[in-house]
């Protein structure tokens, strides 16, 4: 099959965002698929040395094309100009032959809303990354381009492994969302020996966006979860990290939780690719944190793209509910909190038997985010 797969690689070429559409690239090749990564979201391009949107996407072409040579794609990617509509890398006749003739787009977290093409593709795939936000998104009326985008789709697929379910307050309308995960090539996260002075990590934004009204219910962003667990610190001695970055608002407390005893280190630092941000999971000793309040209260089931790396890597997790433990283990490897008790328990309960939660991180990874078995299951519904 030949196989297109959108992404924001070029407009956020930095640590995680890179991997979460990679993995996709990776997992459909090694099943022995063509596969296309296509980048044509009508953004203009955004410049991080010169720290404001611009229509030159230098910045970004060169991103791309160093990520791409080392997973060896070098002529496998498109990149459009959101600017001046201009193609680069493989080229604007690739794109388009691809889009009429290729047999699967799978359209990820909403990054190609595609213009001007002969849409032909054999089938439309979406898979929402972001449950809550973006049943709101397609409902309350404040995009209906958006809105109409989303619904031209074959299939429809969500990290919201409860979503349809009847405990779910996720408003589906009639759309049939099918629950998948983040696909992970494993090759990529081989096990390696834990540093001695590991701390536990995480990599966030304290607020990504604007909160989202539905039903007169608010579902926020991560500070409102986080400022449940901010004394953490202060009732274990494990040392926690935070690569933190900024509130939509372009705020967050870090004095305040420096104080607190958490250890902010800034992401453009430790994680400004995609091998630093590999590097930075590595040398941790596991995850802690939080999840997008949205995902909490809409009891959504979503399961950080994130945590799956360090279970890959055989970095056990301690990382807040949503509901997915109905639906993974969390007994062993990583473990669920709700409160502050709870997370303090994970903590302890996995620092006092770490080599058998890691090797079960590990075997978490190998049976539910292995690459090809998510690739595959996608394929099924083809």
């Amino acid at each position: 099959m030949r196989i297109i797969i959108t992404g924001l690689i070029g407009q956020y070429p930095f640590g995680g965002v890179i991997w979460d559409y990679l993995h996709y690239l990776l997992g459909f090749r090694s099943l022995g698929h063509e596969v296309l990564y296509l980048e044509d979201s009508g953004a203009w391009p955004y410049d991080p040395e010169a720290g404001t949107i611009t229509d030159d996407c230098s910045f970004a072409l060169r991103s791309l094309k160093r990520i791409f040579h080392d997973f060896d794609l070098d002529h496998d990617w498109v990149y459009r100009n959101g600017a001046d509509g201009k193609f680069h890398g493989a080229g604007e006749k690739i794109a388009r032959e691809w889009l009429r003739h290729g047999d699967l787009l799978v359209n990820v977290s909403s990054a190609g809303w595609l213009r001007d093409y002969d849409l032909r593709v054999g089938h439309k795939m979406f898979i929402d990354g972001d449950p809550m936000f973006c049943q709101i998104g397609l409902l309350d009326g404040s995009n209906p381009q958006y809105a109409g985008r989303l619904r031209d789709h074959d299939s429809h697929f969500t990290f919201g492994l409860s979503v349809g379910k009847t405990d779910c307050p996720v408003p589906v309308d009639g759309i049939t969302w099918r629950p998948t995960v983040q696909p992970i090539a494993i090759d990529q996260w081989p096990v390696t020996p834990v540093p001695s002075d590991a701390p536990w990590t995480t990599v966030m934004n304290w607020a990504s966006y604007r909160a989202k009204v539905w039903e007169g219910r608010t579902y926020g962003q991560k500070n409102l979860e986080f400022n449940r667990f901010r004394n953490l610190p202060s009732k274990t001695t494990t040392p926690l990290r935070l690569a933190m970055g900024l509130g939509v608002d372009g705020q967050r407390p870090a004095q305040e939780l420096r104080q607190l005893g958490w250890d902010l280190v800034e992401p453009q630092e430790v994680v400004p690719d995609h091998k630093a941000y590999r590097s930075f999971l590595t040398s941790s000793r596991g995850e802690w944190s939080v999840a997008k309040h949205g995902y909490v209260e809409g009891k959504t089931g979503w399961f950080s793209c994130r945590t799956a790396c360090y279970l890959a890597a055989g970095r056990p997790a301690v990382v807040q509910e949503t509901g997915w433990s109905l639906h993974l283990p969390s007994t062993r490897g990583v473990l669920p909190f709700s409160t502050l008790e709870e997370a303090v328990g994970g903590l302890a309960e996995i620092s006092q038997n770490y080599t058998e939660h890691s090797k079960a991180a590990r075997e978490i990874a190998l049976e539910f985010f292995d690459a090809k078995k998510v690739c595959r299951e996608l394929l099924q519904h083809v």
